[in-house]
């Protein structure tokens, strides 16, 4: 994927504009709970303000109405932490679309206000994205996680900025999903979990197409189980997309590819942290038994096929991993992929806070911190962001 990458150009003296994702989390009274987005963040603008730019940082924060800006939607928060991070003050600038100069002198950073709020901004309107190209002379895209959108900040400026080009998060991303499912090592193995078919069909049926190997866990798995004639008792189910599910089977058995259906699973009468868990044989479960984790042999199954895989992409886990009586599924995923010697890939929230639960955070060759965008570009669609870099690039 050709793209022009910020840490190419020379940026001296260069009015930069990042727009990166700092829409991070934050408590009743306004105090952020997580700093992970704005950490991530940090590579492109600690690398811009050491080339002398003069940088101008800019993000969405929750869903404000546009052309108000409420107190709550302020970036003064992501502004404080920044500064604390990057050991100086940065300033929060507003009504800064049509201003004149918004830009800092060399080697210093200000944070433009919400952009969310500009007039304009979701629909990607032209004279919007104008006018703040005009703002700069390097556009960079640092917020893969918004690259599935055609905004103003993240499509509409690429294309009228004098140079439009990928932050380091941006290319680490491209570069990361590019090569799990570009030209990924083989076995491919992709474990996709949650609790719907339906949320990732069209994910399920493109990887049925490339991997060597589509592991189902969580809800879905249980209207696979369905389509293979198990029962699933009281158990989270989609039964109109059961055809649908057999259909993916047989989409990937044509590639002499492989769904692996639980053999055994761990069900309990009721969802409850307190819940008695019982590990059963998959044809055994009653009718008032819900499934919410594979069994051990299931997982030992899967254990050995992620120890022969060249690439390993996991999204969910394969049980209710919050309760720990229904996470032993997950957890042993979780430490097969962290001993596999593959390229492993893994992204989406639920994915993260195992992984974090079970402390393989530093084991894996790369975590996105994307939602929409991950699981979009799983799908293969084209995504807004990332096609308008590409055509820049190309001139």
């Amino acid at each position: 994927m050709a793209i022009l990458r910020m840490t190419d150009l020379d940026l001296r003296n260069r009015r930069v504009l990042i727009r990166s994702d700092l829409n991070v989390p934050q408590d009743d009274s306004g105090a952020i709970t997580d700093d992970t987005r704005i950490r991530a963040s940090l590579g492109a603008i600690r690398d811009a303000l050491a080339k002398g730019a003069r940088v101008m940082v800019t993000s969405h924060l929750g869903r404000p109405k546009e052309g108000v800006l409420e107190p709550a939607d302020s970036l003064q928060p992501v502004a404080d932490r920044l500064g604390q991070l990057l050991g100086r003050t940065v300033p929060v600038v507003a009504n800064w679309v049509d201003g004149r100069e918004v830009a800092p002198a060399p080697g210093e950073v200000v944070l433009l206000e919400n952009c969310r709020v500009n007039i304009g901004e979701k629909k990607n309107d032209e004279g919007l994205s104008k006018r703040i190209a005009a703002l700069c002379d390097v556009y960079v895209n640092d917020a893969f996680a918004t690259s599935h959108r055609a905004e103003a900040t993240t499509h509409g400026v690429a294309r009228f900025a004098p140079v439009a080009c990928a932050g380091p998060l941006m290319a680490a991303e491209i570069e990361a999903l590019t090569k799990a499912l570009g030209n990924p090592a083989r076995p491919l193995v992709a474990i996709v979990a949650g609790s719907k078919v339906s949320t990732k069909l069209t994910i399920l049926s493109s990887l049925a197409e490339k991997v060597d190997q589509l592991v189902v866990g969580g809800g879905i798995a249980n209207t696979f189980m369905a389509a293979a004639g198990l029962p699933i008792g009281k158990s989270l189910v989609e039964r109109d997309l059961i055809d649908e599910a057999r259909r993916i089977m047989d989409k990937a058995a044509a590639r002499g590819a492989s769904v692996p259906i639980p053999t055994d699973v761990v069900v309990a009468t009721e969802f409850a942290a307190t819940a008695k868990a019982t590990t059963k044989a998959a044809a055994d479960v009653a009718a008032d038994d819900m499934i919410l984790d594979i069994g051990p042999k299931s997982a030992a199954a899967l254990v050995d096929a992620l120890s022969k895989a060249g690439t390993i992409v996991w999204n969910g886990p394969v049980g209710v991993f919050e309760f720990d009586q229904f996470g032993n599924g997950t957890k042993a995923i979780a430490e097969a992929i962290a001993q596999s010697q593959a390229f492993t890939l893994a992204g989406g929230g639920d994915t993260i806070a195992a992984i974090a639960k079970y402390g393989i955070t530093e084991k894996l060759s790369y975590i996105s911190t994307a939602g929409g965008a991950f699981l979009e570009f799983l799908e293969g669609k084209t995504l807004p962001a990332i096609e308008i870099l590409e055509a820049r690039s190309a001139g």
